[in-house]
């Protein structure tokens, strides 16, 4: 009897002092583990928006541009190329390589990116393939989401003055927002950023030419030309295209010449085209 009394107790001492070192343990680990709990619960703190992002938005379409960069690896675009950046006006040109040869042109335009976004992703989808013209058309959701005509136009120069700090022998063209129906309100707001960035351009004319497509939107009579665009009234069917196509294909072929035989154009000028009836 001893003998089992004498063993059972060092059974209870070997769990007693087990459970004290558990209860122990545990007090000693709970500032650890509320701590531990708490980081986990709260959420994760956001980097804050650059200053060109207006008060209220955000940035979007990041998998769309990693699509990009994704597909660069396997597919990347020419060399000195002609890259066509900006909205969903320049994202739906389906046949912008066929309509725009025998020029390189490739098109990096983005889900309904407003003059911010564009900005935003330069140095991921502009800088590094070094393209020998960029054509930009966005602004038309800034318009449409009550941005005014100031802050507009900023970032549009903004992009264009990021370009050429790092490419200094890129020609840019800047193609104006559109008076689609859809805004009709506001054309106000839209005549006054083409103005804005017309006014940046006359200061740059080494560098930047504007093209403005307005005129073939309308009609003699000064009427939206309804045939141009889908039931929204704001993107357009494939034949706005072709009409589109008549105005810029000329001015970058211009300027690729002067470019291929090594002369820079004194001057580069707005170019438009009369209504049409």
């Amino acid at each position: 009897m001893n003998t089992l009394f004498r063993y059972e107790k060092r059974v209870a001492r070997r769990r007693l002092g087990a459970l004290t070192a558990g209860v122990l343990g545990q007090l000693l680990l709970a500032p650890w583990i509320a701590a531990q709990s708490a980081t986990a619960a709260a959420p994760t703190a956001l980097a804050p928006l650059p200053a060109y992002v207006p008060p209220g938005q955000n940035i979007k379409y990041g998998n769309e541009i990693q699509a990009f960069l994704d597909g660069d690896r396997t597919a990347p675009p020419p060399k000195d190329g002609v890259l066509f950046i900006g909205s969903s006006i320049f994202r739906q040109w389906e046949r912008l390589g066929e309509q725009m040869a025998p020029l390189p042109a490739y098109n990096r335009a983005f889900g309904g990116s407003r003059t911010w976004e564009v900005l935003h992703y330069v140095d991921q989808i502009v800088i590094p393939y070094a393209p020998a013209f960029v054509v930009y058309y966005c602004g038309s959701n800034d318009v449409n989401g009550k941005q005014n005509a100031a802050g507009i136009a900023r970032r549009i120069e903004a992009f264009f003055d990021r370009v050429h700090e790092q490419l200094p022998e890129t020609r840019l063209f800047y193609v104006d927002i559109q008076k689609a129906p859809d805004k009709r309100a506001r054309w106000d707001v839209v005549d006054s950023a083409n103005a804005a960035v017309h006014r940046y351009a006359a200061t740059r004319r080494s560098y930047v030419q504007t093209i403005d497509l307005n005129p073939v939107l309308f009609d003699n009579v000064g009427n939206p030309r309804g045939s141009l665009y889908r039931p929204d009234s704001l993107h357009f069917v494939p034949d706005a295209y072709i009409e589109f196509s008549a105005v810029i294909k000329p001015v970058l072929e211009r300027a690729w010449a002067q470019r291929t035989i090594g002369k820079r154009p004194n001057s580069l000028t707005t170019t438009t085209i009369g209504p049409r009836p």
